[in-house]
């Protein structure tokens, strides 16, 4: 189905425009496997959210069919829907969590919304103890609201989230964001999914590899050796009921859960 695989650890440490150790690319063709990807001519082998955000866009728009795996969640459970009155439609989820959580400025932690110093997060809470259907499905997956802690996850997703409106409003029609666009995608089309590296990471040996850049060889190297096999169509389609479908067509899934 691609041509080429992009796994991503994110991290939602700091600022936007901060160098973060723990924000990691790797990236495959067919064959061979997956290759670090640094930011150039930076000397620096750091990437700032803003900087991967424009390095995907540029990927995703030069027609090569690609498959991006991203380390974080992609929407919220179906409870803080209901809790703030909001319309079951991730295009629509996006762009009023934005004007909640401005996470994409230039000089904005995640935790000066959350403190109540910048937007206004406190009308767009949720509970650690909620957990979107694909959370439960890979049981040691974290809640989207879980902020402290080790494995942890809210604090990248309450970062990415902004940076995947921009990517979903400049690419909407041309790039596929599974499953929200629907669960099998049209062939030749480009995908970003929501992915768990922890269903993968123990299945090679680590090396030199730290923790978050073996986290994104294995996205990508599993997403290709998958594709390769000709698994992926049925990782697409998970084995859901038709009202867990329906709940997991809003609050996102977990490539590889099936």
């Amino acid at each position: 189905m691609f041509d080429r695989f992009i796994g991503i650890d994110y991290s939602g440490a700091e600022t936007p425009t901060s160098r973060l150790p723990g924000l990691r690319i790797y990236m495959a063709e067919r064959e061979g496997i997956p290759i670090e990807v640094r930011p150039t001519p930076q000397p620096t082998p750091h990437w700032t959210r803003r900087e991967l955000t424009a390095w995907l866009d540029e990927r995703l728009e030069d027609g090569t069919p690609t498959i991006v795996g991203i380390d974080h969640g992609f929407s919220f459970p179906t409870r803080y829907f209901e809790r703030h009155g909001l319309r079951h439609d991730w295009t629509a989820f996006l762009g009023d969590f934005c004007r909640h959580w401005p996470t994409d400025g230039a000089h904005v932690y995640v935790d000066f919304v959350r403190d109540g110093r910048v937007g206004r997060g406190w009308e767009r809470a949720g509970e650690p103890r909620w957990k979107r259907l694909t959370e439960i499905r890979a049981r040691s997956a974290k809640s989207v609201f879980q902020f402290e802690g080790q494995g942890t996850v809210a604090k990248s997703t309450h970062a990415g989230l902004p940076w995947l409106a921009r990517m979903r409003e400049r690419h909407a029609g041309r790039v596929h964001f599974w499953p929200f666009d629907g669960w099998t995608p049209p062939p030749g089309r480009s995908v970003v999914a929501e992915v768990y590296p922890s269903l993968w990471n123990r299945e090679w040996p680590r090396g030199e590899r730290t923790i978050d850049q073996h986290d994104a060889w294995s996205v990508a190297e599993w997403m290709r050796r998958a594709d390769r096999l000709g698994a992926l169509p049925e990782y697409f389609m998970p084995e859901l009921s038709a009202q867990d479908k329906n709940t997991a067509a809003i609050e996102g899934w977990i490539l590889g859960l099936r």
